[in-house]
């Protein structure tokens, strides 16, 4: 441990001459200091306008250790920074620096890295990422190669960290990674050629020579065959022999070490409120117990004249209601996102530059995967098992993921050269997925909703995020069983019977995320009542979006503090000249 005066002496060597700046400054100087750090430690890839990165993060113990000190280190010194002497806009990053960096030291405390694999993510599902992001130069192809001869280390580093959280009991639940290990066997026996790592090479930009242009693809085969295969090979064996049949047999997050801290910890990481499970579950009871009396209103609509199991029964097996070919799904999908481009403008006075494909699930994870995810640059539809895609469920799937969702808030983000780089590339599940959840609500008032079944589907979506608060706190904090939570959803969801399945696992080895959608939504729509009460005709509901959106991504408290301010100010958005 570091002596007092060592602690010091690193402080002042990484943050020089901070007791001289401004407050102002000081911040500035600390979490610039510590995003470039955290870049090259983490050697991320999030960000498509920076290059390829070299090299490969280390996620061994000693680098998280370090990387814990350094956060401790940083948290120290900005506690020294008094609030009252930041300007306003400094003092919101304050606020969303604190709980960046506190979430970060609990997830090292909690040595979540001893679990990098669980049903909805792994650290090597993540290349399929890695590889679609633009490759737009000869070095970035090189630095491509450079990462693919590191993946051995990093991938043995993983696996000395699964052993050590085999050791101490701190594993997802083994019911919710059965088949999670087909996409290593898949990759490590399927052609160099036809992996996602190649992937890169297969369309590349003309301002490389075609002669390098084939070197670059022979040296790419060569080591995809010689050295990343390999390594899934070993990471094949180690999961199906040494680590799958050893993780645990409970499910709940309280079960973990130092479970109920551990699951409180994931509530506060991803829903930013320090709200207790007990109190969560009765609200999501509450909710569902309303959504429900709506739904059986939009029933009625339909003059469909059974009960309402009856009907999620039709719903569930109409092939009207079905896409016949996964193109079939796709189109569907791009319609509804261009008719939202048709509305943008009457609801949103500033639109982001970056645009998004639409792109099937990718065939290795299709099948354990989500209906649908979205981000900069890419709407992903899940093609697979086209009898549990319902059509009437992707208008609001697709605004939530695409436009207004999350290929339009992320990008905006991003593109706001006002914020810290640290605001601009994160992302706070209580807001993101919360604004995604209230562009499916607001899409009733666009007039996206076309049929009362895709007014079913909306109003299934939002029972199914409210549903959500009672399953993750049932599961992590109440004993339900993997079955009781399935039952839940078949009786208040029309999810088909697939997309329950994988989400109830997805709710299970992910504790604390599934709270995060309806409290964020919730808090925006709160916000939201709130300004139209107290401006009254001054409410303007494209300034109030923009004021929503120019925040980035933030903390529920922070959000609430932003609109007030924007209320205090006359309902005047951040770019009075586009509303």
């Amino acid at each position: 441990m570091k002596t007092c005066f060592a602690a010091a002496f690193a402080l002042a060597t990484v943050f020089p001459a901070m007791h001289a700046a401004t407050a102002d400054a000081q911040l500035k100087t600390l979490y610039t200091s510590e995003w470039g750090w955290r870049i090259a430690e983490f050697q991320d890839d999030e960000d498509n306008t920076r290059p390829v990165p070299a090299h490969l993060p280390h996620v061994d113990t000693v680098s998280q250790e370090k990387r814990l000190a350094r956060w401790q280190e940083t948290l120290a010194a900005l506690e020294k920074i008094s609030p009252t002497e930041l300007s306003p806009k400094e003092q919101v990053n304050a606020q969303v620096y604190r709980v960046q960096l506190q979430s970060m030291i609990a997830s090292e405390k909690f040595r979540d890295y001893e679990m990098p694999a669980n049903s909805d993510s792994s650290f090597w599902g993540e290349f399929n990422d890695r590889a679609r992001r633009p490759f737009r130069t000869e070095q970035d192809y090189r630095n491509w190669l450079s990462q693919l001869s590191e993946l051995p280390r990093y991938f043995g580093e993983n696996i000395a960290n699964m052993r050590a959280g085999l050791k101490r009991g701190f594993t997802p639940p083994q019911v919710t990674l059965q088949g999670r290990g087909d996409a290593i066997t898949k990759t490590a026996s399927a052609k160099p050629e036809d992996t996602a790592f190649f992937e890169p090479f297969k369309d590349m930009p003309p301002n490389i020579p075609a002669s390098e242009q084939a070197a670059l693809k022979a040296k790419a085969l060569k080591l995809i065959m010689g050295t990343v295969q390999p390594a899934y090979r070993d990471l094949d064996t180690f999961w199906r022999n040494e680590y799958l049949p050893h993780t645990r047999k409970t499910l709940a997050a309280e079960d973990l070490p130092d479970g109920k801290a551990y699951y409180r910890a994931q509530i506060l990481n991803y829903a930013t409120v320090t709200t207790p499970p007990e109190e969560i579950h009765r609200l999501g009871l509450s909710e569902v117990a309303k959504l429900r009396g709506e739904m059986e209103k939009v029933m009625k609509e339909t003059g469909f004249k059974g009960s309402f199991a009856e009907f999620q029964r039709m719903l569930r097996t109409d092939p009207k209601f079905y896409a016949k070919t996964p193109q079939e799904l796709l189109d569907r999908a791009a319609w509804i996102a261009k008719e939202f481009d048709g509305k943008a403008n009457l609801w949103f006075g500033l639109l982001p530059r970056g645009r998004f494909a639409i792109r099937p699930v990718p065939d290795d994870i299709a099948p354990f995967y989500t209906s649908g995810r979205g981000g900069p640059g890419v709407y992903l539809v899940n093609t697979y098992n086209l009898p549990q895609r319902p059509l009437y469920n992707l208008t609001a799937l697709t605004l939530h993921e695409s436009a207004p969702g999350h290929a339009f808030q992320m990008p905006l983000a991003a593109e706001d050269t006002s914020l810290p780089d640290f605001r601009r590339h994160s992302y706070i599940s209580a807001y993101g997925e919360g604004w995604a959840l209230y562009s499916e609500w607001l899409g009733q008032e666009m007039g996206m909703y076309h049929t009362p079944y895709d007014r079913f589907g909306m109003l299934g979506y939002q029972i199914w995020r409210a549903a959500r608060l009672v399953v993750d706190t049932g599961i992590h904090s109440k004993g339900w069983t993997r079955e009781q939570a399935i039952a839940y959803f078949r009786e208040n969801t029309a999810l088909p019977e697939h997309e329950i399945e994988t989400e109830i696992d997805r709710y299970i080895a992910w504790p604390g995320q599934a709270t995060s959608y309806y409290l964020g939504e919730m808090a925006i729509r709160a916000a939201r009542a709130k300004a139209e009460k107290e401006l009254g005709p001054k409410f303007n509901i494209r300034a109030f979006h923009d004021a929503v959106l120019a925040t980035g991504s933030v903390p529920l408290p922070v959000l609430e503090w932003q609109v007030s301010k924007f209320i205090a100010g006359g309902g005047k958005g951040p770019y009075p000249e586009l509303e």
